[in-house]
This record gives C-alpha cells, sequence and structure tokens, in this order.
C-alpha cells in the first residue's frame, strides 16, 4: 500500500509538472481578452461597409466572420447577381475571399502577412486594417466596434 501511494504521490508531481509546462508560452504573444469583437470600415464604400467579428476563448481566436453589408442590413456575400457579375469580371466573389481571409486570421492568429487573393485586392487591405483593430480591442478587452478609416479616406 505504501508503494501505491508513493506511486500516486509521484505521478501527481509529474503529471503538475508537466501540465504546467504545456501551457501557451506568451513570451512575444499577447493576451486576448475573451468575447467577442468587432471592427467595421467607418464609411460605406460602393454601397457596402465592411466589418470583422472574431470570438476569442483562451487567448485563441476561435472564429471569424467578415463580410460587408449595405444600408439596409443585407450581407454582401448573399448577393447572388453581385457574385455572378463580379464572378465574370474578376475571377473572384465575396462569398468566397471572405471565407479565404478569415480562414487565414483563424489559422495564424494574426492579422500580419495575410495573402492577397486576385480580384479582392481592395477587399484585403480592409481586411488587414480592420483585423489589426479587432485584434487591439481583444488584447484590452474593448468590446465597443473599432470604426476603421479607408486609406483614400484619410487626409
Amino acid at each position: 500500500m505504501k508503494k501505491y501511494r508513493m506511486f500516486v504521490m509521484i505521478l501527481g508531481i509529474f503529471l503538475c509538472a508537466a501540465l504546467s509546462g504545456c501551457g501557451d508560452d506568451k513570451q512575444g504573444k499577447s493576451d486576448l481578452k475573451d468575447g467577442y469583437y468587432t471592427a467595421q470600415m467607418k464609411d460605406y464604400s460602393h454601397g457596402w461597409k465592411e466589418f470583422v467579428t472574431i470570438c476569442v476563448m483562451d487567448n485563441k481566436i476561435v472564429s471569424v466572420e467578415y463580410n460587408a453589408r449595405n444600408a439596409a442590413g443585407f450581407i454582401k456575400s448573399w448577393d447572388s447577381a453581385y457574385m455572378r457579375n463580379m464572378n465574370s469580371q474578376v475571377g473572384n466573389y465575396p462569398n468566397r475571399y471572405t471565407r479565404k481571409y478569415a480562414a487565414q486570421l483563424l489559422e495564424k492568429q494574426s492579422a500580419d502577412d495575410i495573402d492577397m487573393l486576385a480580384g479582392a485586392s481592395s477587399s484585403g487591405s480592409n481586411f488587414e486594417k480592420l483585423s489589426a483593430a479587432v485584434l487591439d480591442h481583444a488584447k484590452t478587452g474593448d468590446t465597443n466596434i473599432a470604426e476603421v478609416v479607408a486609406e483614400s479616406e484619410k487626409e
């Protein structure tokens, strides 16, 4: 029985040491506060206002939504006529590129080095800015909507 207790105690010490060493390495990594965070463009562009919303749990982005809405609240990637027109002209469309950009943020956990997609480079540039803004809010826990000004509107 003493051997069993000794074994359990050693095993417990080993597990505590091992588990404490398996946590996130936070050196050089910013802490993100749990919650939902949104950033949106300040103004509409061509009738659409782009936005990014993330959900953070345990210092990690677990979901990303990137899209745009018009003044009536209609979502750009749901607009079939827009999709057909854009796809025939540039070979890309909102439902494709919004998912690709969102997947990159989720995978990289960073707004840095987002790969631009052909036919959606303007949206890609906005996505980078929106992602940086939403991550800044997630670092501080600020759940207010961050507003981002497009480069073309800065003076």
